[in-house]
């Protein structure tokens, strides 16, 4: 490379800097400086009545898996933490599980429709997001309770004598995450669908493949990456799920967007809330690179 050709691609690089500074100022002040907040929190003692205390301690990291004792001071496994760990962990995983059962078929439905109607079923499939999560969750209240529409079709169909207290526990905010997070896994499966040819499924057929195996060794593989991102999308935002565990657990099933919360609030333990907030960063970022890595690699069998 010539002198004046080295100069030119200096002053273009230092020119695409100078452009995307002012993006850059504003992604440091409204994400990587927040973050450096809580990281800093987190290696901080808790104050007296909530906020820090500027001395290092590694007490809200020890924290997130170990509680003292208030009488002898004793250190033990916290398993209130554990479970809430558990139950955040398992919830999302059952969510993902249950959402690509249901949003698999409605994909493969809306991709197999005629072109001029597909923009119609897609169009019902984002209804939801035109309202706000709130009313959707408190939507999903209605529907559970014991007055609710659930119970009443099924005792005026005999199928009940007495409503089934369905509310406040696993199995309502399950309901409420799967309803929520559903749009999030039929969208990216109904793009990886949309694009898969049939003809392979007609070349099946004439190798005398089963339904089964054509679904196993054909459409599966094929698809694999609207499903690894539908389960990306609906995991991570479920493990942090804050506002249906809250109105639907009725304060009875904690998870980790609840108890995070809960540290800043009426805990008044800053720096474990924000070791907390850390970890469940690093949780869905780790589930990020997986996905990555795993799209990567199909990437790079698909073109090898």
């Amino acid at each position: 490379m010539s002198p004046a050709e080295l100069r030119e691609t200096r002053r273009s690089a230092r020119n695409g800097w100078l452009l995307s500074t002012p993006a850059l100022i504003l992604l440091f002040c409204a994400a990587a400086g927040p973050l450096l907040i809580v990281v800093i929190y987190s290696f901080l003692a808790p104050g007296k009545y909530g906020n820090v205390e500027w001395q290092f301690s590694t007490a809200g990291w020890v924290g997130i898996l170990w509680t003292k004792d208030i009488f002898d001071e004793t250190w033990h496994l916290a398993d209130a933490h554990l479970a809430i760990f558990w139950r955040s962990v398992s919830l999302s995983l059952l969510t993902t599980l249950f959402t690509f059962l249901v949003g698999f078929p409605t994909a493969w439905f809306i991709a197999t429709r005629p072109a001029n109607h597909r923009a119609f079923w897609l169009f019902l499939i984002t209804i939801p997001f035109w309202t706000n999560l709130l009313i959707r969750t408190y939507a999903i209240n209605e529907v559970l309770r014991k007055e609710g529409l659930v119970n009443t079709v099924l005792i005026k169909l005999h199928v009940l004598s007495e409503p089934l207290d369905m509310l406040y526990g696993p199995f309502a905010i399950f309901v409420g995450m799967t309803y929520v997070y559903l749009p999030l896994m039929v969208l990216p499966l109904f793009a990886s669908i949309d694009r898969f040819d049939m003809k392979l499924l007609e070349a099946g057929h004439d190798l005398y493949a089963s339904r089964w195996q054509l679904l196993r060794r054909v459409i599966l593989p094929i698809v694999k990456p609207g499903i690894i991102a539908g389960s990306i999308l609906v995991f991570v935002p479920s493990l942090g799920a804050y506002v249906t565990p809250r109105v639907l657990g009725g304060g009875k099933q904690m998870m980790i967007g609840n108890f995070i919360e809960l540290q800043f609030g009426q805990g008044r333990n800053w720096p474990l809330g924000a070791a907390l907030s850390m970890t469940l960063l690093i949780v869905v970022t780790v589930a990020l690179l997986v996905y990555v890595r795993y799209a990567g690699r199909d990437g790079d069998a698909r073109h090898g």
